[in-house]
């Protein structure tokens, strides 16, 4: 049973640190920097939640146990930090703001949800065999991951089945790569490094 694995308590740990890290703060900050109408932190953190949106497609796909899974949520903790840093202009602007709690609290933040996503990313690695083999899957170490989504069904989805999540999830997947794709394609060669369209 999942309950023998010996590092069940840090994927569980992993999970808050997430939800803390990955959702409430940056929401808190988002909001403190809309009320104080600091732009170039907008920005950044709403290409931050698009980013990021990997990962709550990767709760969807892991509700339906689907190995690929293992795959979008490592993904999704290395994309993270490179999208927090990539931008020059943003960079520039966020560096030159005046010195505020918020500006101190978003550069903290930013720093700290680099050191945790690459953590994890390195952490997560070893895990990535649960994508790759059908009886690997369902052993103890890989079925471990799947315990925080499943509560997380229960509690915001507790009438849907677990397939039509994963199809949702699925359906995410699918319209996020094809983002992507056509960000790296397209739009990466004509803006740059720069978050302002050319």
């Amino acid at each position: 049973m999942q309950n023998n694995v010996w590092f069940r308590q840090f994927v569980w740990i992993d999970y808050r640190l997430a939800l803390l890290f990955l959702v409430l703060i940056p929401l808190i900050i988002l909001t403190w920097a809309y009320v104080q109408k600091v732009e170039g932190i907008q920005r950044l953190l709403m290409i931050y939640w698009r980013i990021s949106s990997l990962l709550a497609i990767t709760t969807y796909l892991m509700i339906a146990q689907y190995p690929v899974s293992f795959v979008s949520g490592l993904v999704g903790l290395i994309l993270i930090p490179l999208s927090l840093w990539f931008w020059v202009d943003l960079n520039d602007e966020i560096e030159y703001l005046p010195s505020t709690p918020l500006k101190l609290t978003f550069t903290s933040w930013r720093w700290a949800v680099t050191v945790y996503c690459l953590l994890g990313a390195i952490a997560f690695v070893p895990f990535l065999g649960c994508a790759f083999s059908s009886t690997a899957i369902k052993t103890p170490e890989c079925l471990v991951w799947f315990e925080a989504p499943l509560m997380f069904k229960n509690w915001f989805h507790y009438n849907s089945k677990h397939a039509f999540l994963g199809f949702l999830g699925i359906v995410g997947l699918i319209v996020y790569v094809l983002y992507l794709s056509y960000f790296v394609v397209v739009k990466l060669g004509k803006q740059g490094r720069s978050a302002t369209p050319q």
